[in-house]
This record gives C-alpha cells, structure tokens and sequence, in this order.
C-alpha cells in the first residue's frame, strides 16, 4: 500500500459527513426562516410539499441510465478496439444525453399535469 492510499477512505468519510451537517444546517435554517416570518405549521408543511418535485427520481434514473451505457459501451468498445479513450468519451458523453432526456421528460410530464 502506497503513503497516499490510507488517506481515501478518511477523505471520503470527511466529505460525506460535511456534506451531511452542511444539509441538516441549511434545513433547519430554513425552517427557522419561515418561523420568523411568522408562517404557522400548516403553511409550512404545506410549503415545502409544494417546493418538491415529483420527477426528481425520474431524472435520477434516466441519468444513471445513460450513465451506466455509457461505461458498457465504452467498455465493449475498448474491449475491440484496444483505445481506452473511448471509456471516457462515451461515458461523459452517454450522461450528457441522459441529462438531455431527463429535461426533456420532465417538461413532457409537467405540460401534460397542466
């Protein structure tokens, strides 16, 4: 094992636990925004139900989609061809379109609740 390798994990804890207190901070904050406003329980539940968005796990799945052919295609294709550049390519490529798809049917879902 390499001096640089025990450092990943550590690494990769500390920026999950900064991104997780970072949340829960900018969550209650928030929270504590609206109370001073002067909102009551109800109107606060009854806005942050309507700030979701009912598709975000659509668009989630259509980008880990393409994500996921484009690192098989990439793969198969390196596999035939010996260029390992096309791992990369397809792969940045691939979830560019997902993106792409992801807008496309959220605006194709959100015309047609409308």
């Amino acid at each position: 094992m390499h001096d640089g390798e025990i450092l990943i994990p550590i690494i990769m804890f500390l920026i999950i636990g900064v991104i997780s207190v970072t949340y829960i901070y900018f969550k209650s904050k928030e929270k504590q925004m609206m109370i001073e406003k002067g909102m009551s329980y109800e109107q606060m539940i009854e806005f942050l139900r309507s700030k979701r968005n009912p598709y975000t796990w659509l668009k989630v799945g259509i980008v880990v989609m393409f994500f996921g052919i484009g690192l098989g295609v990439g793969l198969l294709i390196k596999e035939y061809t010996y260029v390992e550049e096309w791992v990369p390519f397809l792969m940045i490529s691939f979830t560019g379109l997902g993106f792409v798809l992801a807008y496309l049917a959220e605006r194709k879902f959100e015309k047609e609740n409308k």
